[in-house]
């Protein structure tokens, strides 16, 4: 049976274009890429004034008000008109240090080298007993007590027996001067010994080290700023002690030190002199606590924090 209409012609499936881009077009709609960002240049630091450097400011600034002082004396007995033999200006006391530098250069001489040979005596001396005292408690336990009572007996009632019962003045006047600056090394250096991290001795232990190596390799390390502050005072003291003994021997000559130039100044009410002697102790004790400054800051500079802070 025909079926009434004709059928369609089936449409043939039509092939969709292919579209091919250029490389022209491809550029044209392609984002384009950042270009490298180039390294930024470092900032030099800027070096800060001279003024506000630390070095600078530690010396000008006690150099400015010793000006100051110097010039507030000067004026005073200039306006005062004091006498000479009361107090002299800062001006006759500097001319006197220069006429009288044959006699005061020689006793300045003395004077440091009995400072000296007592501030060795007295570190040699003070170390060897801290290092005793760590050992044991017991041991610091019983002899701290006579490290105290060096320490609190009077440098003057002890200097006279001290100068019957040695002979040569010189090495009397030495141990007098020792015994003064013994005690801050001793409790410093002991304090610095005992000062040791728990877990770094813990460690210690752990690997058996021995009282050696732990003495050498954890605790002087540990003591070594305690140390070099006890040697900042005791420097100071060796002076004091070597002033002292020089007032209670009063040799004179040769041997004779600041301190009996002192006396003798006094004996004559030759006050500018005087003053100049006193001058002489007066930078020689700074001139020791500057050096015992740069020795702290050599040896502790590179790695404890009390040097390398800038605050």
């Amino acid at each position: 049976m025909s079926t009434p209409f004709p059928s369609a012609p089936m449409a043939s499936p039509v092939a969709a274009p292919v579209v091919t881009s250029s490389p022209t077009a491809t550029a044209r709609t392609a984002t384009p890429q950042a270009a490298p960002a180039k390294p930024a240049a470092k900032a030099t630091p800027k070096r800060p004034p001279l003024m506000a450097q630390p070095r600078v400011q530690r010396v000008v600034y006690p150099l400015l008000v010793g000006m100051v002082l110097v010039a507030l004396w000067q004026g005073l007995v200039t306006g005062l008109e004091l006498p000479p033999y009361l107090v002299p200006s800062p001006i006759l006391m500097m001319k006197t240090l220069f006429t009288d530098w044959a006699a005061l250069g020689g006793s300045l001489w003395v004077t440091v080298k009995i400072t000296v040979l007592a501030f060795v005596v007295a570190t040699v001396a003070g170390v060897l007993i801290s290092f005793l005292f760590v050992q044991s408690k017991r041991i610091e336990t019983a002899l701290f007590p006579y490290a105290v009572l060096l320490q609190v007996t009077p440098i003057v009632a002890v200097a006279p027996l001290i100068i019957i019962w040695v002979k040569d003045p010189t090495a009397s006047m030495v141990i007098c001067a020792a015994l003064v600056a013994l005690f801050p090394i001793i409790s410093n250096t002991t304090l610095g010994l005992r000062s040791v991290e728990p877990d770094l001795q813990s460690y210690f232990q752990l690997n058996r080290a021995t009282r050696l190596q732990t003495l050498l390799r954890l605790r002087i390390p540990s003591a070594l700023p305690y140390f070099f502050g006890g040697l900042r005072i005791s420097s100071g003291l060796a002076l004091i002690g070597a002033v002292v003994a020089e007032f209670v021997a009063g040799t004179g000559g040769q041997g004779a030190g600041l301190a009996y130039q002192i006396l003798q100044a006094g004996f004559q009410l030759n006050i500018p002199r005087m003053f100049a002697a006193l001058l002489l102790i007066s930078l020689t004790g700074v001139a020791l606590f500057v050096l015992m400054a740069w020795l702290t800051r050599v040896a502790l500079g590179g790695w404890h924090a009390s040097e390398t802070s800038h605050d």
